[in-house]
């Protein structure tokens, strides 16, 4: 939904954190980072982002239990009352370097990585669940198997690697393994199950979906099951993690994010679940899926090169674009995927931040990278966020933490997106996933880099 800044809107550091009292979860490590940062960062309005951005995701969207003796944290996304797999991972994501300081703020991480893995096993399809496991949505008649306790039910690969990353991140830095019980397993088990139906080898598998609605991106054609690919050992993602559906099912970012996360969570049931059989079995797939990346993820651009294409089919077919969402072939090295020098990822990054990809937007208000699901001329902070952390360049970097400082348009916060020409238009201005990404970002700079903050 567009929004626009009212004009009364008080752009000299008025207070727009939410006060103590309200706050759903305190973190003394993170408010102590925040007290550095302002201390020590001389751009004031920077500061005054950072305290309100980076604690968002605490101070607003996470509901911390303990259930049957184990922590438990259900985190919904800001403006809309569901727990996504990706955005809970990721909203969460920057924390993971603070919680060896503070205790209760490692438990609340080890508590998301519980509760999704219960969402995994009611359903490894499904993208978006309710605390409510009685709860029936919005989407409840859309054509493909839903139940209560979901919200909705768009396969996407990344919806299974996000809890991978997040709960290998977390046994490397803290050494804990509780989270990491016969639950987790199972919903490591139920993961490679699905990443394998999802290669679609001898049939086109169990998941179908279909929708009644006008908005052409929240169908699957074909019957719900999408345009037909070539089995080639890539795995299918009915949408990407825009949560619009893809045109060509091979979704390479996804892809490459779920070599990642098999190779992870191969080395986590080796090391900690003593399961050499399953690691084996995580591994074999990850080896396939890389080959099969290497054979059919890389096409010759004649500006640019060898290049990686967003999707693919297997025949030969193939969609040129990124989107701002994560994962991207823009954020393949955020994920881990390749190194930023990579030579094939260094091409694709010159066509993706230009007006070749159809989804690069510039304007009087900066220049990003969009994509369909917000519209045309509606650029993403989460790209240009993106584009910050996977650069190399100090002016880029400078650039990209300048477009963002302007984008806020006096609320405070990052948004889903904004208008190229006016930053003051813009969608979702309750976003925790942009809001901490961006946090990370300027913490990330402030550590290895503070010359760039002014």
């Amino acid at each position: 939904m567009l929004s626009k800044m009212p004009s009364f809107a008080n752009t000299e550091f008025s207070i727009v954190r939410v006060s103590a009292a309200k706050r759903k979860f305190s973190s003394k490590a993170i408010e102590e980072a925040i007290h550095e940062f302002q201390s020590s960062v001389k751009d004031k309005e920077l500061g005054w982002l950072f305290n309100n951005c980076f604690p968002n995701t605490l101070d607003t969207t996470v509901t911390f239990t303990t259930q049957q003796g184990k922590p438990d944290t259900y985190v919904i996304t800001g403006d809309i009352d569901a727990m996504w797999l990706r955005d809970s991972s990721a909203q969460v994501w920057p924390y993971l370097y603070f919680i060896k300081q503070d205790s209760g703020l490692q438990q609340l991480v080890a508590g998301v990585i519980n509760h999704q893995a219960k969402c995994i096993l009611k359903d490894p399809y499904a993208n978006a669940f309710y605390n409510d496991p009685n709860k029936v949505g919005d989407w409840a008649h859309d054509l493909t198997k839903m139940q209560p306790g979901i919200h909705e039910r768009k396969w996407e690969i990344d919806s299974l690697c996000y809890p991978i990353r997040l709960a290998y991140k977390y046994w490397e830095l803290t050494g804990d393994t509780t989270p990491f019980d016969e639950q987790w397993k199972s919903a490591v088990k139920l993961t490679l199950k699905t990443f394998k139906e999802q290669q679609r080898k001898e049939s086109q598998g169990p998941y179908s979906f279909q929708r009644k609605t006008a908005w052409a991106t929240d169908g699957v054609p074909m019957n719900g099951y999408g345009y037909p690919v070539k089995p080639v050992g890539l795995i299918c993602s009915a949408f990407r993690p825009s949560d619009d559906a893809t045109l060509f099912m091979y979704l390479v970012p996804s892809n490459f994010f779920a070599v990642v996360s098999l190779k992870q969570a191969a080395e986590m049931v080796k090391k900690i679940s003593k399961d050499e059989p399953l690691a084996n079995e995580l591994l074999a797939l990850a080896a396939e899926v890389e080959e099969a990346l290497k054979k059919y993820a890389v096409i010759d651009h004649p500006d640019y090169g060898k290049i990686y294409p967003y999707e693919v089919n297997g025949y030969g077919s193939y969609n040129l674009m990124d989107d701002a969402n994560v994962p991207s072939l823009l954020g393949l090295p955020y994920l881990n995927a390749m190194d930023k020098e990579d030579p094939v990822y260094q091409n694709t990054r010159k066509m993706l931040l230009s007006l070749n990809n159809p989804f690069f937007f510039k304007g009087k208000a900066g220049e990003g990278i969009g994509g369909p699901h917000a519209g045309k001329d509606m650029i993403w902070p989460l790209g240009i966020i993106i584009r910050g952390l996977t650069s190399n360049d100090d002016e880029e970097i400078k650039y990209c933490i300048a477009m963002l400082k302007k984008s806020n348009a006096g609320t405070g916060f990052m948004h889903e997106s904004f208008n190229k020409e006016n930053a003051s238009i813009f969608t979702r201005k309750w976003f925790a996933w942009a809001n901490t990404l961006f946090g990370e970002f300027l913490w990330e700079t402030y550590k290895l880099k503070p010359n760039l903050l002014g």
